[in-house]
């Protein structure tokens, strides 16, 4: 070996200077005998200390111990440079080491507490830099790092970039995991400080790097950087704005509860609290809070009010946010029509009143909650009505203020005119609740304020409206006030049926409630709503875990191990006497998977489809079986379906399963998931639109959800408007039926079979086609072609009859479209049977109702998702096919036509600039004024001004929109035609009844 070896050059030493070199080879690092002070300590870091030597070093800088003369956690730039050390050379090199070598405890120093467990080598690194300084310096690194990242050369990979985010990441959350660790942190960083000047800079330090959103954001950034599947597991819920916010709650439940009599220190709890609404998640962290401190076993009202309720700007939304939660938790519903005591309605009174605590701040914001606009909880069950109501009342002038302020605005004008009916609803049960209440405390206040001009003009106003359920709550109004006030010869009534329904006795009858505050234990036995949680790690001074990179899922089989080979032996059964055997012998069915070539590949633990609906939600759950979540994709629509009227299975479980359902991800790329997850939302809308139609709609606007799960939120509930209606029958409707209540054969393969072989049998039947044609797998924009098919249906006849060919597309030619429209007008239309729809009384009260005035509440927020362009688009669309799914036979049709109308002039602003948007603002109008065809003389005898106005917005849409390139300008200006015609058409006949009110437009 040694010839192939040829040496090129050869230099001789002398024989002591080359012993020297060999010898200053060989030393290690010239380090301090003893660590005695800081200097030995940055010294022997920067000199890249091996292991025995660091862990010195850690064990010196440990806060609590005894030898230590000198506090990392001191502000000086001694303890700086130390901690900017620690972080930027000995973490990179040392943390995996660290957490590897924290499987077996290094011993304490003596003078520390023997009766402590001892602290880990990995513990003794996260507590040296478990400080202001320390956070400050692993944030700084990491955002350097996603600078250095984004700076550099798309060409170049930099693999060092992605393990150091990552490692820091992990380092970041070892600091701040914990539900003390933020309480923990403003003492050890504020307890070392004398003067109370130093100690409010250092808790402003503290509180700005927590609640000024920068760890959760670049924690996200980072993860994007590096992808979601390589974040140490230990870090996830740092990327999360949510699991953040739900730690920051949990940090001030627990610093509250541990709170000390320093009045700084709850002036920094209160303002790490008051700056965390602020990052976005306000209602997370409240709920938090809430289930923290008021609805534990340990409830303290008064602590919560000491650390939430403290400012009157964030009072506001805190109690705005508590209502909410406990209308959804506990009294969503105590019974629509049921008037009777309720021990959670006296609970949650109770709760609110030792909250109030009397104090006039917070009631006259309980009580502007009562009578403003937008509040008294929209969409909510009476029961928290209720519960406000009735701990208002324990204040005579409170109560007595909410009824004044309710019936004032009960009666104006423009609220009646341009209030969501479903937020009237709301106020109208505050106005009959506050009544008995008042009746009761003060009988002369009532009678003063019956007899006033506010109380008849609020009858009258309500009397003279245009609206049917606008005057049937102000009967409502005026027949349950004289009940409290007047004999029986002086009561009003006003003699009309609708007075004698169950829902109009159940109105007055709110004047006769009446509900006390009592204890809140029922509250406390409930068990919190299901929420996935991401499970806190474990402590840094446990036996740490090492974070390993979570590994993305693969849809891959799993490979059994294969079983011994049996010996097989053939036996010749070809007898004659085999043939007269009279127990022939069967075929022997197999799973098609055992027909594999291979045996490994055959797969005997596959799970089998859930059969009941809490089985469903265990598979949908599991995110990381694709067995499970496939299973549970595709059996959800049927079993849903089927599970619809047995039992309480499916409304126990309603919303739970509409959560997991509507968050639900494709992690395994499965075929047709979106239409799958579609189809079980649409399912279990159709099994319980009461309680379901309202949710998806309050989603929507509320929820935390991408723009893409919004979409399909709005595609499910125009898919199940139509198919309520009867307009649509699902694929999966005769499929989950059980066998005695199935379709006959040839009756469900008809309404299986794809679409073209359906016509050529029922070539005669027009509704049957419409049918077939919607049968179809439907994509996530299915209603992009429903509304097509509307407008059709509205643009049809006239683009027909268009003869006109000599210039541009038929359907712009306005006046060839009036000469047309008339001679159409002039046939003979045959006449049908109008029949009410009772069906679409649930469209109009649990379906278009709640989008609507949840769509006017969300306008007063700062940034609506629902403005998006695309969004409002297919928001409109969804009304749109609601309002044409209801029919124009339906009894609510004014209502209807009412609230849309007037939403779609305010909306006129927001669609300008899209074209997609007016798309959807003109077929929404087309729709509304193709179901009302028939009804025009009421159009312009209610909608004057509205028709004329409309008519003036759609004809500058015609005017600027060129349209002669035949995409989405084209169908605009066709739409904006043919609504100017229709109006045009209306105006012309019913011009006597509109000259009062064209007399005063400009």
């Amino acid at each position: 070996m040694d010839e192939l070896l040829t040496p090129v050059r050869t230099t001789y030493f002398k024989g002591k200077h080359r012993e020297q070199l060999v010898v200053e080879a060989r030393l290690p690092a010239r380090l301090p005998s003893t660590i005695a002070t800081a200097d030995d300590a940055l010294s022997v870091l920067k000199s890249q200390p091996d292991y025995e030597a660091l862990i010195a070093v850690l064990r010196f800088l440990l806060p609590d111990s005894a030898s230590a003369a000198f506090d990392i956690r001191l502000p000086s730039p001694k303890s700086a440079a130390i901690t900017l050390v620690l972080v930027t050379e000995i973490a990179p090199n040392y943390w995996t080491l660290l957490q590897e070598g924290s499987c077996s405890p290094a011993t304490e120093p003596a003078a520390v507490d023997p009766s402590k467990p001892p602290l880990t080598d990995l513990a003794c690194f996260v507590r040296c830099l478990r400080s202001i300084a320390g956070i400050n310096a692993v944030v700084g690194q990491i955002k350097a790092l996603i600078e250095e990242s984004k700076g550099g050369r798309r060409d170049v990979p930099r693999p060092d970039i992605s393990l150091h985010l990552g490692l820091f990441l992990d380092l970041l959350a070892a600091l701040l995991e914990g539900s003390d660790s933020v309480c923990q942190l403003w003492r050890s960083s504020t307890g070392i400080l004398a003067d109370a000047a130093s100690k409010k800079v250092q808790s402003q330090c503290l509180t700005s790097i927590i609640t000024n959103g920068k760890i959760s954001s670049l924690a996200a950034e980072g993860a994007k950087l590096i992808g979601t599947d390589h974040v140490p597991n230990r870090a996830q819920w740092l990327t999360d704005g949510a699991e953040f916010s739900r730690w920051l709650g949990r940090n001030v439940v627990a610093w509250a509860r541990n709170l000390s009599d320093d009045a700084a220190e709850l002036q920094a709890m209160v303002d790490v609290f008051q700056r965390c609404l602020s990052l976005g998640y306000a209602d997370i962290l409240v709920t938090t809070v809430i289930d923290g401190l008021l609805l534990s076993q340990a409830s303290q009202p008064l602590l919560f009010a000491r650390v939430c309720l403290d400012k009157s700007q964030v009072s506001r939304k805190v109690l705005s946010i508590l209502l909410g939660y406990l209308s959804r938790r506990f009294l969503q519903d105590p019974g629509p029509r049921c008037s009777a005591p309720d021990g959670r309605i006296s609970a949650a009174a109770g709760l609110l009143d030792a909250i109030l605590q009397k104090d006039q701040g917070r009631i006259a914001h309980v009580v502007s909650w009562c009578c403003s606009p937008s509040g008294a909880g929209l969409g909510d069950g009476v029961g928290i009505r209720r519960a406000v109501v009735a701990a208002l009342a324990r204040d005579k002038e409170a109560i007595t203020l909410v009824l004044e302020k309710s019936l004032n605005q009960f009666g104006d004008e423009l609220y009646i005119k341009h209030s969501a009916i479903m937020q009237q609803e709301a106020h109208t049960q505050v106005v009959l609740l506050s009544a008995g209440y008042v009746a009761r405390l003060c009988p002369l206040k009532l009678t003063i304020l019956l007899r006033s001009g506010t109380y008849l003009r609020t009858v009258s106003n309500r009397i003279a409206s245009t609206n049917a359920r606008t005057r049937f709550l102000g009967m409502c109004v005026g027949e349950g006030l004289s009940l409290l006030q007047d004999n029986q010869a002086k009561r009003l009534n006003f003699h009309m049926e609708d007075m004698d329904t169950e829902e109009a006795q159940w109105l007055k009858g709110l004047t006769k409630t009446s509900d006390h505050p009592g204890p809140i234990e029922p509250l406390l036995s409930q068990r919190p709503p299901s929420q996935i949680v991401r499970p806190e790690a474990a402590p840094a001074t446990a036996t740490a875990q090492k974070a390993a990179p979570k590994p993305k899922p693969k849809r891959q089989a799993a490979v059994s191990q294969p079983a011994p080979k049996a010996i097989i032996e053939e036996i010749d059964s070809s007898d004659d006497e085999d043939k007269d055997d009279p127990f022939p012998s069967m075929e022997k069915v197999s799973d098609p998977e055992d027909s594999d070539e291979d045996a490994t590949l055959v797969r005997r633990d596959k799970p089998r489809p859930p059969v009941y609906i809490r089985d469903l939600i265990t598979f949908l759950r599991d995110s990381e079986s694709f067995d499970k979540q496939e299973l549970g994709i595709q059996t959800a629509p049927v079993l849903i379906r089927r599970k619809a009227n047995h039992g309480t299975e499916v409304s126990s479980h309603a919303e739970e399963l509409a959560r997991l359902m509507v968050g639900l991800q494709d992690k395994f790329d499965m075929d047709d998931f979106e239409d799958l997850r579609v189809q079980g939302m649409i399912a279990l809308i159709v099994a319980q639109p009461e309680a379901m139609a309202p949710w998806f709609a309050r989603t929507f606007f509320e929820g935390d959800y991408s723009l893409s799960q919004r979409t399909s939120i709005l595609v499910t509930l125009g898919l199940a408007a139509r198919e309520t209606a009867g307009l649509e029958i699902s694929k999966y409707q005769s499929a989950a039926a059980f066998p005695s209540k199935r379709l006959p054969a040839e009756t469900e393969q008809l309404y299986l079979e794809p679409s073209s072989l359906a016509l050529q049998k029922n070539n005669n039947d027009t509704s049957r086609i419409e049918h077939q044609q919607q049968l179809k797998a439907l994509p996530p924009n299915a209603l992009d072609s429903i509304a097509k098919s509307l407008t059709a249906s509205f643009l049809g006849p006239l683009a027909a009859e268009a003869a006109d060919a000599t210039t541009g597309p038929d359907v712009l030619k306005l006046q060839t479209f009036t000469t047309r429209y008339k001679s159409r007008n002039k046939l003979s239309k045959p006449r049908v049977r109008a029949i009410p729809n009772t069906t679409a009384a649930i469209l109009s009260t649990y379906f278009f109702s709640p989008l609507t005035a949840h769509f006017q509440f969300a306008l007063r927020s700062s940034k609506p998702a629902v403005l998006n362009p695309a969004l409002l688009a297919l928001y409109l669309q969804t009304l749109a096919i609601i309002v044409n799914a209801a029919g124009p036979s339906t009894l609510a049709l004014p209502q209807l036509t009412s609230e849309l109308w007037l939403l779609l002039l305010r909306t006129r602003v927001h669609v300008s600039g899209h074209v997609g948007a007016l798309r959807g603002w003109l077929v929404a109008m087309s729709v509304l004024l193709h179901v009302n065809d028939d009804n025009m003389r009421r159009l312009c005898e209610e909608h004057g001004r509205d028709m004329v106005e409309s008519r003036e917005w759609v004809s500058g849409v015609f005017e600027r929109t060129r349209g002669e390139d035949g995409g989405e300008e084209n169908d605009v200006k066709m739409l904006a035609a043919g609504i100017l015609i229709q109006l045009g058409e209306a105006i012309e006949t019913h011009q006597a009844l509109l000259l009062g009110d064209l007399i005063g437009f400009s």
